[in-house]
């Protein structure tokens, strides 16, 4: 697998470099830490056969993204989740349009200490006793009476992350929140540290980033709600649905102010035709070939807004969406 790497250069510093870099065309990415590693394989290898465009890729969250794409500031939002009501108001306020594009499923891992040999899978129910802030499980055996009486310490990405807001979604439900004693963070390297390092603890994050760092982390099964049978995230169980409701489709927003530059769209065109592969070196799981071949025609289209927020597309999966 390809090791994701974040080689992220500000887009400031790369205005004030001296030089050759001074003429060089800049692509401003910034936005979701799960999509970010996908983002920045495409940038290593389109920068390779561009030589006269530089693209910078942030890491400030999913909500982060959306505030700078929404305020003009980047061309190219990363997102592990559709854009929300509010964001499309706030980009509509800005009058800035954009093109949705789906880009690679991912699965949200839920992931112990390898010194916890009590949890061998999880329910939905269970995580929402654990991550809830409303009456939640204090310790292992509120959740288990066979499990040890030993006080859960909690990792969750940050508020601005879609794998938070994913997670609250599906796990705990709309307008709900995580318990406010877990330990939050944007970086995902900072809940890898927590949970590994502590017997009692418990958390989530998207799946590559569990793949990056297996030899730390012990990966819970989670009974599939339908089938009543535990499963782990895979490539197959994602992409098959098995992996429900803990899977989910990622994408990248381009905004069509950007769009109308030559090299955004030399860059998204690289983007949805590489991305297959990209996405499968850095862990990810890529989307059906058909998918990116619409992503193709919507972005040649300006076909602008989100389809996610489209009446009558409530509950529907991808494919049947794009």
């Amino acid at each position: 697998m390809r090791k994701a790497t974040y080689a992220v250069l500000p887009l400031a510093a790369a205005l004030l470099l001296g030089g050759a870099c001074k003429e060089r065309k800049i692509i401003a990415i910034d936005g979701s830490s799960t999509v970010g590693p996908i983002s920045m394989a495409v940038a290593e290898d389109f920068q390779h056969a561009n030589s006269g465009t530089k693209v910078t890729v942030g890491i400030s969250g999913t909500g982060g993204g959306f505030k700078k794409f929404c305020n003009g500031e980047i061309d190219i939002a990363d997102a592990s989740r559709p854009i929300k009501k509010e964001e499309i108001d706030a980009c509509a306020a800005k009058g800035v349009e954009y093109v949705e594009l789906p880009v690679a499923y991912d699965g949200l891992a839920v992931l112990v200490s390898p010194q916890n040999d009590w949890v061998k899978q999880l329910t939905i129910d269970d995580l929402k006793k654990i991550f809830t802030s409303e009456n939640p499980a204090k310790t292992w055996k509120d959740v288990n009476p066979t499990w040890p009486a030993e006080a859960i310490k909690l990792y969750a990405p940050g508020k601005d992350s879609g794998t938070h807001d994913y997670f609250v979604e599906e796990v705990l439900g709309k307008k709900k929140q995580i318990r406010p004693d877990a330990s939050f963070s944007e970086s995902d390297n900072v809940l890898v540290t927590g949970i590994s390092g502590e017997k009692n603890s418990i958390g989530f994050f998207g799946y590559a980033y569990y793949e990056n760092n297996k030899e730390k982390l012990k990966l819970v099964p989670i009974v599939n709600p339908k089938t009543k049978a535990p499963v782990a995230p895979s490539v197959e169980s994602v992409k098959n649905g098995a992996y429900s409701p803990l899977s989910r489709p990622l994408f990248i927003y381009v905004s069509t102010k950007a769009a109308a530059k030559e090299e955004v769209k030399s860059y998204i065109d690289f983007y949805l035709s590489n991305g297959a592969k990209l996405s499968a070196q850095v862990g990810y799981i890529s989307l059906p070939d058909a998918v990116y071949a619409k992503g193709k025609t919507r972005f040649a289209e300006k076909q602008t807004g989100s389809v996610f927020q489209m009446a009558g597309h409530e509950g529907k999966t991808l494919e049947q969406v794009f």
